[in-house]
């Protein structure tokens, strides 16, 4: 097998995802375990721990680390980390332990025993400071925002084990792979160069144009919709992969292109997500990530390039993947095709430009968008789903 594929963040691959006697003796000791219940996006976070996918951290973040990622988006050792990975708990539970106990981490909404963590530390921490510093504002409005104030005002630290990825197994079948298993594919490929494309939505035109761009000038593309929890309005991941499905099938050359979906929550946190996507993508063996306009944005908190300009902030040396940057892409009906602001030379007046809102409103009154911007496919899909679903 190849091993020239990039290195994972920080020089090793970290799973920490217990197997077969070792998952077992841990599941029976942890049932006489204190328990820490976790809010969907702290057992997302832990699911991604599990699998590699945040290497080389081991666990909820320790102080030192939180506040120097928060600031400067280094943890305390220099390596790059854009988004702090922490647990959070009340003050009064916080006070029934100490440092140096296990808990048991069970996920609050579907009641499972998720993992342990030895508790190192607990701290307390700003809220405003770490909104205003990750997302860039701290109005509640934002989701990445008010997910934090919503949190509890303790944070504990330490070392995570982690026994169980929920449903997503099951769900996703074969969609569903983790660092080690991406890496094992893209190596047998054969390919060394790897464009990850992050998406939350379904593919249209634009998208499709972006990823075909990126399939020129390297091996495979990596196909790597989220399907961890989304805001309301977004559309639901089985739809979406009905989706991705029918345009492989139809318009990619399958030979180079990989799809699989990750479980991890989205934050809508504009260019530090943007950031913490390519981390964990270089852990998937990806190469490049690809970075269009409003890349993990949400609203108007962000400028339609901010998530591309935050890379050119990065010091040389902390991160091997690197960013693909797509200017706004869409249908010209002067150039007869698919351009960007690169190069198509017409106005706007001449451009097929739909945005999200918009779409959804023309799904949601069973108008059909242009053939221009979404394959009839893809538009049959969503038509449907809105149908039943208005």
């Amino acid at each position: 097998m190849s091993t020239k594929l990039v290195p994972p963040h920080g020089g090793e691959l970290k799973p920490l995802m217990l197997e077969g006697q070792a998952l077992k003796e841990a599941k029976e000791k942890a049932q006489s375990l204190p328990q820490v219940r976790l809010s969907s996006r702290e057992t997302s976070d832990l699911i991604m721990l599990g699998m590699g996918a945040f290497s080389p951290l081991d666990g909820f973040m320790r102080q030192k680390d939180y506040k120097t990622v928060v600031t400067d988006m280094l943890m305390a050792d220099g390596t790059l980390w854009p988004i702090p990975i922490t647990l959070s708990v009340s003050q009064e539970q916080a006070d029934a332990l100490k440092e140096g106990d296990e808990v048991a981490l069970v996920d609050d909404e579907s009641g499972e025993l998720m993992g342990s963590m030895v508790v190192e530390e607990k701290y307390a921490y700003d809220k405003k400071h770490e909104a205003l510093n990750v997302f860039r504002t701290d109005d509640e409005a934002h989701p990445g925002v008010a997910k934090v104030y919503a949190q509890h005002d303790i944070y504990l630290a330490g070392p995570v084990k982690v026994f169980s990825e929920l449903h997503y197994a099951d769900e996703f079948g074969a969609y569903y792979a983790r660092p080690a298993e991406t890496r094992k594919i893209f190596a047998e490929k054969g390919w060394k160069t790897i464009a990850g494309f992050q998406t939350r939505n379904p593919i249209h035109r634009s998208h499709e144009f972006v990823t075909k761009i990126a399939l020129e000038i390297i091996d495979g593309l990596f196909i790597h919709p989220l399907v961890g929890k989304l805001k309301p309005g977004d559309i639901p991941a089985d739809v979406r992969m009905k989706c991705y499905e029918v345009l492989l099938d139809k318009y990619y050359p399958r030979d180079h292109v990989v799809l699989k979906v990750y479980p991890m929550e989205m934050r809508y946190g504009g260019p530090r997500e943007a950031v913490l996507h390519a981390i964990f993508r270089q852990n998937f063996g990806c190469t490049h990530l690809i970075i269009g306009r409003d890349h993990a944005g949400v609203g108007n908190y962000y400028g339609p390039f901010d998530a591309q300009k935050i890379f050119e902030e990065i010091p040389a040396g902390k991160l091997h993947i690197q960013p693909l940057m797509i200017d706004w892409t869409f249908w010209c009906y002067k150039c007869d095709g698919m351009a960007s602001m690169k190069t198509c030379p017409h106005g706007k007046e001449d451009r097929l430009l739909i945005s999200g809102t918009k779409l959804r409103e023309m799904l949601s009154k069973g108008e059909r968008p242009p053939k221009e911007f979404s394959r009839p496919e893809v538009v049959e899909i969503l038509m449907d789903y809105y149908k039943n679903n208005g």
